[in-house]
């Protein structure tokens, strides 16, 4: 990672320039290896150096140059393909060799940018073959100079396939970061998707549970004015004290702070029931507290009961409703907390899926290992849901709670 020499920001590696003081610094960090040309240029400009050589020298020099800036600046831009991916290399490779065969062995420096330039702009696969192609050139070359044989292979050989490979590894160390950061992206794009999958289920229960009581007690007080007026007052204080609450629930399920306890959801059960008319029959059970029930599961099972008893109210049509807790053991002998909802109703279609609420709470559940089933009632009229939680340690005595009914292994769903 280089250094912005004027805003103090990184300039990293791989990455297009944001500004224009990035792009200069990028353009001078590129421009300083060329003063590894200083050999051919300060042999050229030496004195007795022939007019023809001179221009020879110059042009060529001039154009390699031009190829190389060419080929690093518009990889720093945008990815290359085709001619000039292929092209510039290959003009690059014939100018280093043509002016180091003609011009001195001062020009085998060439070959080394010409390296570098492969291992820049072509792919893995072409790279690992034009390297070595690029050495074993400038070594015959090299040939042709007696006076070096004893070190050009360390001056200019050795450099030019190392920075070659060297250059392959920084490729593919930049290719690997851009990858990493397209995944980091897209892992906070799945957290957001997460988080308003969480928010919009967390509303649709708050909001469909709240509204279906205020709807009810609204009818409730309509139909008591004008004849009663004092019991139509206290309904309207409930709705009051109904649409605080879902206000506060509101607020704290976009916070993320709401953790529903069972026993509190069970008040708002039997007032939702009750208020629509549905005899409630309750479990003691749901009352206490389990040793070793975690309070993902616990919160699961809570917003488990909240679903149940606002379908019951809003599309079950049902008379009773039996809420049930029991201790129950997998055939994996792992101990599982299971709520049972059952109502007398008319029961869901057979071809009805599950709705927003089912889905979402079978997603809640799963992420407290639990799992949701629904089906028919047991006594053949109704609809039946069952929670299970999983226990994470063996719950502590108390009195037998009521078994809990089987349910009919069909599907059948609620419209919620």
């Amino acid at each position: 990672m280089e250094s912005d020499p004027w805003t103090g920001g990184p300039i990293r590696i791989g990455q297009e320039p944001r500004t224009r003081r990035q792009a200069v610094a990028k353009t001078m960090w590129t421009g300083v290896w060329l003063l590894y040309l200083a050999g051919p240029v300060g042999q050229l400009l030496q004195a007795g150096v022939p007019t023809a050589e001179r221009i020879w020298g110059g042009l060529g020099l001039t154009l390699f140059v031009l190829s190389y800036v060419l080929l690093v600046f518009r990889h720093m831009w945008r990815k290359m393909t085709g001619l000039l991916q292929y092209g510039a290399p290959a003009l690059m490779l014939a100018l280093a060799t043509a002016l180091s065969w003609t011009l001195g062995f001062s020009w085998l420096v060439l070959f080394i940018f010409t390296s570098v330039a492969c291992a820049v702009v072509l792919p893995w696969r072409e790279s690992r073959w034009a390297i070595p192609l690029v050495t074993v050139v400038l070594l015959a070359v090299g040939v042709r100079y007696p006076e070096i044989r004893g070190y050009y292979l360390f001056a200019y050989g050795l450099p030019a396939l190392g920075v070659g490979f060297m250059m392959v590894g920084v490729q593919h160390l930049i290719h690997t970061t851009a990858e990493l950061r397209a995944a980091r992206q897209e892992v906070a794009r799945l957290a957001a998707n997460d988080e308003r999958l969480r928010l919009a289920r967390d509303l649709h229960d708050l909001l469909g549970h709240s509204l279906s009581l205020i709807t009810l007690k609204s009818e409730l007080a309509g139909r008591m004015l004008p004849g009663r007026p004092s019991d139509a007052a206290r309904q309207i204080a409930d709705i009051e004290q109904v649409s605080r609450q879902a206000l506060v629930d509101v607020r704290e399920a976009v916070t993320g702070y709401r953790r529903p306890r069972l026993a509190v959801e069970l008040a708002g059960a039997r007032t939702a029931l009750r208020t629509a008319g549905v005899q409630v029959t309750a479990d003691p059970a749901l009352e206490g507290e389990y040793r070793g029930l975690a309070t993902e599961a616990e919160s699961a099972l809570a917003w488990a009961l909240r679903e149940a008893v606002t379908n019951v109210v809003r599309h079950s049509g049902a008379h009773r409703c039996e809420l049930l807790l029991a201790e129950e053991w997998e055939a994996d002998e792992r101990c599982c907390l299971c709520l049972t909802v059952i109502d007398d109703g008319a029961g869901p279609p057979r071809t009805q899926h599950d709705g927003n609420g089912l889905s979402g709470l079978r997603e809640r559940l799963a992420l407290a290992e639990g799992r949701l089933e629904t089906g028919p009632a047991p006594r053949g009229r109704g609809f039946a849901l069952r929670a299970y939680v999983p226990l994470a340690a063996a719950p502590a005595p108390r009195s037998a709670p009521a078994p809990a009914p089987e349910i009919s292994p069909e599907p059948a769903t609620d419209p919620a």
